[in-house]
């Protein structure tokens, strides 16, 4: 998915890169296309694992110059009063505590490191735009992800702390393998969408890290330029 394209994109630039994750398995084989990588298991769900995570990380590197927080789950569409509680709270859990604990864990490490400041940047999404039909918990989350930015970027003006957002509109991944089938529109239509090439991710993710820290994407939309997006819903 797009973790794995901005990791690579990221390890070929020259950044030293740590794969956090649930599967081992996925993280190693992203690990071998990347010279220099560390590999840690990971539940960004589980506030004792994050801190396992970013206490690895210190321990290895000594500090932390980029977070990009990619973690995130759709769970299947349904319309809202059809959403099970159980599926609600996987999203918040993922894709939002997901996000506010690695934050947490990053802008610890770089408010106290020396010299002190980083870079966080948060994969949001079109849907912290305009949501799709049948998609209230993911739509939900991803704009919660808009208010942790914000709070984020503003937090951390002190410390020298920056913090991004990039909102993606179909890159070609497993998640949007079947678009070319047919996706549900808000008329309640099923249409085939356009996809973009990922590595346009990768390329954006790279600019906006590679910023100095005096310089900041707040806000980057990136989409297949045919896609749905604009006046949709």
């Amino acid at each position: 998915g797009l973790g794995r394209v901005v990791a690579v994109a990221l390890g070929r630039a020259g950044y030293a890169v740590v794969l956090a994750g649930r599967r081992q398995a996925s993280l190693d084989a992203v690990a071998a296309e990347i010279d220099v990588a560390q590999v840690v298991e990971a539940d960004v769900t589980d506030p004792a694992s994050v801190d396992r995570l970013f206490a690895r990380v210190a321990e290895v590197h000594g500090r932390l110059d980029l977070l990009f927080n990619n973690a995130g789950i759709f769970t299947p569409a349904a319309s809202i009063e059809a959403v099970s509680l159980a599926d609600w709270r996987a999203s918040v859990e993922t894709n939002l505590t997901g996000a506010f604990l690695c934050t947490q864990g990053a802008f610890r490490m770089m408010k106290d490191q020396d010299p002190r400041g980083g870079r966080i940047i948060n994969n949001g999404s079109v849907s912290a735009h305009v949501p799709r039909p049948h998609s209230a918990p993911y739509a939900a989350t991803k704009h919660a992800i808009t208010g942790l930015t914000r709070a984020t970027s503003l937090d951390g003006r002190p410390y020298d702390i920056a913090c991004g957002q990039i909102d993606i509109g179909n890159a070609a991944t497993e998640m949007t393998d079947g678009f070319a089938a047919g996706v549900r529109q808000a008329d309640g239509s099923i249409r085939q969408e356009p996809v973009m090439d990922a590595r346009h991710v990768a390329e954006a993710v790279l600019y906006m890290a590679g910023l100095p820290l005096s310089a900041n994407v707040q806000f980057m939309t990136l989409t297949a330029t045919t896609m749905p997006f604009i006046g949709r819903g």
